[in-house]
Order: C-alpha cells, then sequence, then structure tokens
C-alpha cells in the first residue's frame, strides 16, 4: 500500500509526537530493573592522557581481594566505557591494560549503601620503550572483541596517506575498488556509507558517491561493519563502512597541520589510436589541511578544513566491439583528462550542559568542481579508418551541505541514556555538457544541461538501558528524501539528442522504522538479538512528456531481524555466528530516466521499475589471539533475490548499445575470509589477509526498454573469484617507518560477463621528526602500473572488450605537525 497523501502532510507532526510520547515515557515510566538488588554496578571511563580519546575495547580484568585468579573480564565500548555488574560488597582491584599503553591499577571498594559506583575517568599513558634509540608503540588490534567490525586508523596507512579516501580504502582487508570506481565489501558494492555515523547527501543515502573526493588527511579512521545489528538501517547487505572525521578532545588549544603535493601518469601505457588530445603526463596533486580545536570547562570547540587540487587521467579504456560474420567490427578509446578541486571543512560545538545533558552540533561543507576534457574516436577495426570523433567539454559542480544536532540525556544509572539527532543534508549538481560529433564529413555540435537538488532529513532517537547481564537498546528513525532534478538539451547543427527524453523527474523517499535491540552476557556466552521494522515508499516521478518511460515506484513493510551468538572458549579464543536480512533499495541515479552522453554508441539510461533487492546473510567468525599476533576467519553465506545490476544490449539495425540498470533474479555468494596479523619482532610486523568466494548467479531474462524493447537472457554462471592483500611495516632507527601493500584480485563474473584479474604494489615511508610532534611522509602507488581493470560483456548479437588505463601510479611528499 502506497504511502497515503494524508500520511505525507503528518509526517512531521506524526514524528515529533510519537518521539515525544517515547520520551515522556522513558523519563517517566521506565522502570529501575536494579532497585531492589542488594549487588551494585560499575562503572567508568577509559581515555588517552594526552589527547582525551577513548579507549576502545581496551582489556579489563577484575580481581577480589587476596585472589589471585580473576572472575570477571570485559572490554571498553566504543565511548571508552565499561560496566561491571552484579558486585558483592568488598575489596576490588581493577587492572586495565591497552596495546601502546602502560597498564593501570584502580582499587575500589562496594559498600551496603550505593548500587551504582562510578570511578570516573581513567587515563592511560603511552607506553614508550628504548631498543637502541629505537621507539617502538605496539599496534592495536583492528578486531572488536565480538567480531562484527574492523577498526582502521587511517594515519597507519602510510602509503595511501595525501591521496583520496577512495583509493586508501582498496588496501583494507575486504574491501575492494571494482572496476568502476566503487567500493566493494566482500565482492559486493551494496555498502552503506556513513559519516561519523550518519548518513549524508555527501556519500549518498545509502550509496557512495564522493569517496574518491574526501581527502584521506581529514579522517580519523574507518570501521567497516559487516554483520551491523537492528540499530542501522535495514540498507546495503554488504555491511556498513563508517567514516570518522577527526576531533581533537584534549583540554586546551591543539590541532595539527598538513601539507602534501604528488605527480602523477608518468607514463602512457597505450598509444592513442588516433589523433586527439594526449593524455595528462605529470598530473600534479596539492593537499594542504588543517585541524583546530579548543576545549575550556564544559565547551569543546572544533574545526578542520583541507584542499585537494589535481589532475588525472581519470578514463583512458580502449575498446573492441565485434558484431556478427559480415558486419563491421569497432575500435574505440575512451580518455577522459580531469582537473579538479576539492574543499572541504567540518566546524562543530560540544556543549557539556551539565551532568545530565550534552549537546553537540557540527556543519560539514564540500565543494568539489570538476572540468573533464573527453576524446572519443571510433575506428574500423580492418581498415583502421577513422569513422566518427565525439569530443566533448563537461564542467560539473557538487555543492553538499550538511549539519547535525544530537542531543544526550544520562540517568543516575550507568549507562542509561537517551539521544535524539537531527539531521539536515543537501547537495546540488551543476553539470553542462557541450559535445562536438564528426562523421560522415559532418560536424554537430549539441549541449546537455542538468540541474539536481538533493535533500535529506533525518530524525532519529536510541534509547540504551542496561540490565543485570548486558543491556537493551530501541529506537525510532523517519527519514524524508527528495530529489528533484531536471535536464534540458540545446541541439545544433547535425544534432544527435533524443529531445524527447529532456524534462523533469523526481525522486521522493518516506522511511520509517523502530528497532529493539536485547544484549545478554555472561562470561562464556554472549547473545544479541534484535528486530528492525521498516516501511518504505519510494516514487520516481518521470516528465508525462518521456517517450519510454513512465512513473513508477515501490514500497515495502519489512522484518529484519539480526542475531548474533558469541562463545568465549578462552581469553584467547573467540567464536560468533551471525544471521541478519537486509534490503538494498536502487538509487536515484538508477532510476534516472535521462540518458549519459559521455559515449554516445555505449549509452547509459536508468529504469524508473528497478525493486530492492533482499538479502539473507549467515556468517560464522573465529578469532584467537596470541602472545603477539592474531588470527581472524570468517565463514559466510549470502543469498539475494532481485539481484541490482545492469545489462548492456544493442539496439536493432544500429551498432549502437544502451546499458540500462535491471533486475537481474536471484544469486549467491559463499567464501571464506582469513586475516593473520603479527610482530615478528620489535621493528617488523605484518599481515596477510585472502577473501575467495563463489559467485552464482541464476538463469535469468530481462527486456531493456529503450530505445525499444530488447529481450536479454544469461544461463546460471559461477566462478571462484577473490582477492590476496599483504602488508609490512619496518621500523628503522630513528623514527623511520617503512610500509609495503601488495593486493591481488582474481577473476570475477558479472552479469552478462567477466572482469579478468589485476595486482598492485604499494610503499610508504613516514619519518618522526621535532620530537614527535611532526612526520615527513614520501609514498607510491601502483609501482608497476599493472592495476588496470580488463572486461568482457557479450551477447548473441555483440561482444565489448575493453581496457582501461586511468591514472593509478602516483607519487607523493608530505609533511604533518601536531601542537597543543
Amino acid at each position: 500500500m502506497k504511502v497515503s497523501y494524508f500520511l505525507e502532510k503528518v509526517f512531521v507532526y506524526t514524528l515529533f509526537k510519537s518521539i515525544s510520547i517515547f520520551i515522556f515515557t522513558a523519563f517517566i515510566f521506565t522502570p529501575d530493573m536494579d532497585a531492589q538488588s542488594i549487588s551494585a554496578s560499575v562503572y567508568g571511563k577509559v581515555v588517552d592522557k594526552e589527547t582525551n580519546e577513548n579507549a576502545i575495547f581496551a582489556n579489563l580484568q577484575l580481581f577480589k581481594s587476596g585472589d589471585p585468579e580473576f572472575f570477571k573480564g570485559s572490554v571498553t565500548n566504543m565511548d571508552g566505557e565499561f560496566l561491571f555488574e552484579n558486585l558483592k560488597s568488598g575489596e576490588y582491584t581493577l587492572k586495565i591494560t591497552y596495546l601502546g599503553y602502560t597498564g593501570i591499577e584502580e582499587v575500589f571498594v562496594i559498600g551496603r549503601l550505593s548500587e551504582f559506583l562510578d570511578l570516573g575517568i581513567i587515563e592511560l599513558e603511552e607506553s614508550i620503550q628504548e631498543f637502541e634509540e629505537v621507539e617502538i608503540k605496539s599496534r592495536r588490534d583492528e578486531i572488536s572483541g565480538s567480531l562484527d567490525r574492523r577498526i582502521y586508523n587511517m594515519e597507519d596507512n602510510i602509503s595511501q596517506t595525501g591521496g583520496s579516501l577512495l583509493q586508501a580504502m582498496q588496501n583494507l582487508p575486504g574491501v575492494s575498488i571494482n572496476q568502476d570506481g566503487e567500493l566493494e565489501v566482500r565482492g559486493s558494492n551494496k555498502v552503506a556509507v556513513l559519516v561519523d555515523g550518519k548518513q549524508t547527501a555527501f556519500t549518498g543515502a545509502g550509496a557512495q558517491s564522493g569517496l574518491d573526493n574526501i581527502p584521506v588527511s581529514s579522517i580519523e579512521r574507518i570501521e567497516i561493519i559487516n554483520n551491523p545489528s537492528s540499530k542501522y538501517d535495514a540498507n546495503a547487505m554488504a555491511g556498513i563502512v563508517n567514516i570518522i572525521y577527526k576531533k581533537e578532545e584534549a583540554k586546551g588549544f591543539n590541532g595539527s597541520i598538513s601539507v602534501s603535493g604528488g605527480i602523477g601518469s608518468f607514463t602512457i601505457p597505450e598509444k592513442n589510436i588516433a589523433e586527439i588530445r594526449e593524455p595528462y603526463r605529470y598530473t600534479p596533486k596539492i593537499n594542504p589541511g588543517f585541524s583546530l580545536n579548543y576545549r575550556q570547562n564544559n565547551l569543546n570547540f572544533f574545526v578542520q578544513g583541507d584542499v585537494l587540487w589535481h589532475k588525472k587521467v581519470n578514463r583512458n579504456e580502449f575498446f573492441l566491439r565485434e558484431y556478427p560474420e559480415g558486419e563491421p567490427n569497432v575500435r574505440q578509446q575512451f580518455l577522459e583528462n580531469r582537473t579538479q578541486p576539492i574543499y572541504n571543512i567540518k566546524l562543530g560545538l560540544d556543549w557539556f550542559a551539565n551532568d545530565k545533558n550534552s549537546w553537540t552540533i557540527f556543519v560539514l561543507y564540500n565543494q568539489r568542481d570538476y572540468t573533464d576534457l573527453g576524446d572519443l574516436p571510433y575506428l574500423s577495426s580492418s581498415s583502421n579508418e577513422l569513422i566518427r570523433l565525439w569530443e566533448y567539454y563537461e564542467y560539473e559542480s557538487n555543492k553538499t551541505f550538511m549539519s547535525s544536532l544530537t542531543h544526550r540525556v544520562t540517568f543516575d544509572q550507568p549507562g542509561h541514556r537517551i539521544e535524539s539527532s537531527f539531521n539536515y543534508s543537501f547537495r546540488r549538481k551543476d553539470e553542462v555538457f557541450n559535445f562536438t560529433d564528426t562523421q560522415f564529413e559532418k560536424i554537430g555540435m549539441d549541449s546537455t544541461f542538468l540541474i539536481a537538488d538533493e535533500n535529506i532529513f533525518d530524525l532519529t532517537v536510541d534509547y540504551t538501558k542496561p540490565h543485570r547481564s548486558g543491556r537493551y537498546e530501541g529506537g525510532l528513525k523517519a527519514r524524508a528524501r527528495i530529489f528533484p532534478n531536471e535536464i534540458s538539451f540545446r541541439p545544433g547543427q547535425n544534432s544527435i539528442l533524443d529531445l524527447d527524453l529532456q524534462g523533469t523527474a523526481e525522486y521522493r523517499e518516506w522511511l520509517y522504522a523502530a528497532y529493539g535491540n536485547y544484549i545478554f552476557e555472561s562470561r562464556k556466552f554472549e547473545i544479541e538479538a534484535g528486530l528492525r521494522i521498516e516501511y518504505a515508499d519510494i516514487d520516481y516521478l518521470v516528465d508525462p512528456d518521456h517517450n519510454t518511460y513512465a512513473s513508477d515506484g515501490f514500497d515495502y513493510l519489512g522484518f529484519f531481524p539480526s542475531i548474533r551468538l558469541g562463545y568465549r572458549i578462552n581469553d584467547l579464543n573467540n567464536i560468533n555466528f551471525f544471521y541478519n536480512r537486509r534490503v538494498d533499495r536502487p538509487e536515484e541515479k538508477n532510476l534516472r530516466v535521462f540518458p549519459q552522453y559521455s559515449d554516445p554508441e555505449i549509452l547509459p539510461i536508468g529504469n524508473p521499475g528497478l525493486q530492492p533487492q533482499f538479502t539473507h546473510s549467515l556468517e560464522i567468525a573465529y578469532k584467537r589471539t596470541f602472545e603477539k599476533a592474531y588470527l581472524y576467519s570468517a565463514v559466510y553465506h549470502r543469498i539475494t533475490n532481485d539481484l541490482l545490476t545492469s545489462i548492456i544490449t544493442r539496439v536493432p539495425d544500429f551498432n549502437q548499445l544502451v546499458l540500462v540498470d535491471q533486475n537481474a533474479g536471484k544469486s549467491y555468494n559463499s567464501g571464506i575470509e582469513l586475516i593473520w596479523s603479527q610482530n615478528l619482532t620489535d621493528r617488523i610486523s605484518f599481515n596477510i589477509n585472502t577473501n575467495f568466494y563463489l559467485n552464482v548467479i541464476d538463469a535469468f531474462s530481462v527486456i531493456n526498454a529503450y530505445p525499444q524493447g530488447v529481450e536479454f537472457s544469461q544461463p546460471r554462471e559461477e566462478q571462484w573469484t577473490g582477492n590476496l592483500k599483504a602488508g609490512s611495516n619496518i621500523r628503522f632507527p630513528r623514527d623511520i617507518t617503512l610500509q609495503l601493500s601488495f593486493v591481488y584480485f582474481a577473476p570475477d563474473i558479472i552479469p552478462q560477463g567477466q572482469i579478468e584479474d589485476r595486482m598492485g604494489l604499494d610503499f610508504g615511508l613516514k619519518i618522526a621528526i621535532q620530537e614527535g610532534k611532526g612526520e615527513i611522509f614520501i609514498n607510491g602507488t601502483d609501482l608497476f602500473n599493472t592495476m588496470h581493470p580488463e572486461m568482457v560483456r557479450e551477447d548473441v548479437d555483440f561482444k565489448l572488450s575493453s581496457t582501461n588505463y586511468f591514472e593509478t601510479r602516483v607519487f607523493r611528499v608530505g609533511y604533518n605537525y601536531r601542537f597543543g
């Protein structure tokens, strides 16, 4: 059933009223689960003494006085907090250890009058040991205790410092970049990208646009969550990537500055097939940035900004189009040279109003403008004669604004809190395409203009209440996403534009959700079980004059359970089972009914008739910890219905191809992931990660409606594929660190074709100076220039082969300095 006109009109009223009732009942009527208990709970928070950063997953061991054996163990959560419950009266010793820090002991006594004891903020000092004048800092364990997420600090990724976030993530375990420049987790691009835990128009609501436009210098860490709980949105079957921006919290005035520069495109791997512009050579990269923080009393102000200006060979793809015998084959090149400045600034304020209330407000502004110069020559494969030359000038400006207001209320019981948040994001895309088409001794000139405005309104309430052996979580969410766009054509002489495709369209999304989680933990067992109920109503309104598509949409009321069962074999062995059901809704760009004329003979266009895909995921994960190493392994299986993909078909009686988004039926993905990380010596560490899986796509048939109905069918296909990654850090005297990273991607199948294997090697060198406050780095990506994807796609009446020699090899040098 569609959302009614009445429901749309009262959206805001209903939402605020529901949340008001929810908060009121939480404040007034929630009973104190432990009010009659004679035992006590102990709460505390562990932080870095210098930076005040939360100590995430610090190890905790609790001892009774006079007993050498600890009887309770735990780890701190994502906020550095811990909570021990059901403690009897007596004297206790709490031992806290954290990799890279000096251990600490806290002694406390539980009497008979207080049911809760707050140990306050416990500060840890970094541990620095001297061996022949070498400073040695332990590496932090990336895998969480519950095995549901991995955390990677970007400052440790030396080989990618100074570049974009998208390229830096390519070296992370379980993550890859596909042939379209999209992030994939365990072989799927259905990934939700969050910024500081929130969906934005910056990265796309549930999508990942803009990752190549975020400098690594802005980011503190990346969280990869393969099995999100019901607390998170149900979209993105491959999991969640949470981007955490840098934010200093130390008292007083402090911050950092950085600057880097680089050069790419040293060689031309493949010569042009015709007389066109040459690919950019010796492309410059410049990336200055800063981060400032001032904290005094109950206020914390933070601001950061950076610029990434660069030129690059964005695309240099060589095609061969083969047709049935008797028809001419076509050689083609797609060269795109890009010049792009990117500007980022984020500022905000934390206000700790009192012991119970705190507020955080921040705004983020991103502007990315680029100018693309495109050259597409088409040659007869047999005679090598130029049959067509397509040239274009594109200017696109993307301006994104995000704001967030968060209010936290805490209660007397440690861990009992309510957090409410309102987020608003706006993105404007303004695009101009000017084309010149030369064929058959005729010259045509056309222009297209696109304006698209994306608006996202998010309102969430999250409630947490501890119980004797865990906690309850619950929450509400409502989102409105409005995305109008308009494309207009200005035909010139000998125009090839289809004027019936211009006009307006609007994407509308209304989403309502409620969730509940129950978390139980004992010495041996852990249970996290939850259910998210989500109603989504998506409409895509198409201009009535459109010659192919009409307005369409979909809606669903979905139940999305999530389960995690954990068993602690002992302190060094941990095994977990996961199950969840998730959904991937087609993005606005997949529904968009306007063609993209960057390549007139392989024309992409969306499909407003797309339906969401639903996925069931199962996983068993195991972790074994050693003194200087750990082994992580996971076996997973995913079943997806109505797989979202794209299909290329040939226009009848023409050599032109069209690429249309489609639902391709059912697919399966089964695999195993292994991570081995070890400190070989005090100076040498390494890690190796393998992720191999079986991709299966069932037989399916679809019809590409544009420009006229063409049927495509494919039998069942399957193939083993995966990737292998290895990295090492070598620490030399005088605070010098060398990092090497190798990655290999095996061949993989896609609907209608296959991608061949590829590999690359990166390096990074970091030198600490100025008593550790400054550092100089040098790095290089894809040293042997081998990360160039080859792909084959075919149907009964064509075969399309391609190799893309876009810019992958870049060398950078930079300087960072921390103060305060």
